[in-house]
């Protein structure tokens, strides 16, 4: 009796191919709209400069409807990563709990296959303080800084606010992975394991081990199948969670904020991958690897 399963379905590895193939351009892409947000801050500012006395010109009102168009082109891309990957986990969940396109260090940081929502909020807050301390003398005398260092009262107080509703979200999805996680060590599981373990005994003792070797086969399959099913619907969960809030928080900033907002984000997340990346090299190489 052989209680086993096709690598290619209970590892994923066409989905591992092929999703880690679409990760590679879409982190190549999030790079070029990088250096398109940074060039059009770096305008914006000059703008802004050249018409501080002047009444708003007809130049300005079309630098930010060019933001505007730049920002919903950025969260399109995010709504087109998170719909890709939907599409793949549906085929291999599992590749996307343990995936081949990021290091060892974004691994470590994960919050179920990928990053925590509310990570966008200790961003935001560590972007606003560096800004802060950047432009204090400008703040001091009056001066609209127009990053995130000139958050307005109402847009602290919406921030806040989504911050709560998104820890409550985040925390009810971590006790269902956490519940679902324990059925690992379920009645079903622990039984099932422990019929199929005397069936390897029995095959190895040097019996047939085919008594039931059929229908513990397609029992293996079906409970293993359930918790892939589990996963799937939190890893939705997760991120459309993730979506929402990048989302919401866009939503609250002026288009100059959002651009500043969307900045740090991809160079924390494009920066992580590279270190990440790096030190899994560097220790390949330290243990003889290729």
């Amino acid at each position: 009796m052989s209680v086993s399963l096709s690598p290619a379905n209970r590892n994923g590895t066409s989905e591992r191919e092929g999703f880690h193939k679409f990760f590679e351009c879409w982190l190549t892409e999030q790079n070029q709209f990088l250096q398109e947000l940074i060039a059009a801050s770096e305008q914006q500012n000059q703008s802004t400069d050249n018409n501080a006395s002047a009444a708003e010109s007809t130049d300005q009102v079309e630098n930010v409807a060019g933001l505007c168009s730049l920002i919903d082109r950025v969260i399109h891309h995010y709504e087109h990563y998170y719909r890709t990957k939907l599409h793949w986990a549906r085929r291999g969940v599992l590749s996307m709990f343990s995936p081949s396109w990021t290091s060892s260090l974004e691994d470590a940081l994960f919050w179920i296959g990928g990053w925590r929502p509310t990570m966008a909020f200790h961003l935001l807050y560590s972007k606003s303080g560096l800004q802060l301390e950047e432009r204090l003398a400008e703040l001091i005398r009056g001066l609209s800084t127009r990053d995130l260092a000139d958050l307005s009262q109402l847009q602290l107080t919406q921030v806040d606010a989504l911050q709560r509703r998104t820890i409550v979200e985040e925390k009810e999805i971590t006790e269902k992975m956490a519940k679902h996680q324990a059925t690992a060590a379920d009645t079903s599981m622990v039984e099932l394991s422990h019929v199929v373990t005397e069936l390897i005994r029995e095959r190895e003792a040097g019996g047939d081990g085919s008594h039931g070797g059929g229908d513990e086969e397609e029992r293996v399959e079906s409970t293993l199948a359930q918790k892939e099913g589990g996963l799937e619907e939190l890893l939705e969960r997760a991120d459309d969670l993730r979506l929402r809030t990048l989302k919401a928080v866009i939503d609250i900033f002026t288009p100059n904020q959002a651009v500043h907002f969307l900045i740090s984000a991809a160079e924390l997340h494009q920066r992580i991958h590279d270190w990440g990346k790096k030190r899994d090299a560097m220790q390949r190489h330290g243990n003889g690897g290729s």
